[in-house]
């Protein structure tokens, strides 16, 4: 039972991985990445006031950090995802970002001091060699005259924006609840997107954006967060990031169902590479000095 507290946060980050595809055409990237945090912020409010009451005085020594945490993980994070998804899939959205786990061991080697396995080195040559074959359609050598497309690198970028929020939310959580701790992040991304709302284009609201906006401001900002915390507490960090590979996959079949993207050759192989070399990572851990 208390493996279905991560297999429903991958699958609901799958989903949005697809949300985000379906916004296009539907909602400006700038309108969907404000409207989800705004949705989350309403319906958090009546039950957070009193906590962040009560909290006040660890919450205040904290706030520079939070409003950082803030602005990584939850504007530019996704509001690049937003924007990558008007020029990229959302298969390819799903398999770069199963390189998080990846970027993060390398940011926490150079910023926590985390030792050098020999499987994070090979696992970083693999992974490479992934997204490589991914980003490039299978001819790694195009790149040389072509470039990467707009949507994968933005997407990339947002993937290594994320590890960072990840790095940095262990080296500083801050002593709130998580709950809390999620809200006023929530809260930074609205006071942050508005601008960016406000000088972007509009193409207004609409039945067929409601959904879309239900599901990234209910499922993704709320319900999946709560899953993966609740994951964590039952099963542990490491047992539960181990789930986080599955989301390329899921983000794969989700896609080919709604949107009849089609899964290539390429695809399947740089998205096998990209995983296999996280778990290379992930489960061969002795330090290169032993």
């Amino acid at each position: 039972m208390n493996y279905l507290f991560p297999l429903g946060a991958v699958l609901i980050f799958a989903g949005n991985n697809v949300v985000n595809r379906l916004a296009v055409g539907v909602l400006h990237p700038a309108e969907i990445g404000f409207y989800r945090w705004l949705l989350a912020g309403l319906l958090l409010t009546p039950f957070m006031v009193g906590s962040l009451r009560r909290h006040w005085g660890e919450v205040r020594p904290h706030l520079g950090r939070i409003v950082v945490l803030g602005l990584l993980g939850m504007a530019v994070y996704q509001s690049l995802a937003y924007y990558a998804a008007t020029l990229t899939t959302a298969t390819n959205m799903g398999i770069i970002l199963s390189l998080m786990p990846m970027m993060a061991l390398g940011l926490s080697i150079a910023v926590l001091g985390t030792p050098l396995t020999r499987g994070a080195s090979v696992g970083a040559l693999v992974s490479l060699a992934g997204v490589l074959l991914v980003v490039s359609g299978g001819d790694p050598a195009a790149l040389l005259h072509q470039g990467v497309n707009g949507g994968d690198g933005m997407m990339i970028v947002a993937t290594f924006a994320y590890a960072v929020y990840g790095v940095l939310l262990k080296r500083w959580r801050p002593p709130v609840p998580p709950l809390l701790l999620l809200y006023l992040q929530v809260l930074v991304a609205i006071v942050f997107l508005l601008p960016l709302l406000l000088i972007s284009p509009k193409q207004g609201a609409s039945l067929a954006a409601l959904p879309l906006v239900l599901y990234a401001g209910l499922l993704a900002s709320m319900v999946a967060p709560l899953l993966w915390m609740a994951s964590i507490a039952r099963l542990g960090p490491g047992r539960t990031s181990l789930f986080f590979n599955l989301l390329p996959v899921l983000t794969a079949l989700i896609a080919a169902w709604l949107l009849g993207e089609r899964l290539t050759g390429a695809l399947f192989l740089g998205g096998s590479l990209i995983l296999a070399g996280v778990l290379i990572a992930e489960l061969w851990t002795r330090p290169w000095r032993q």
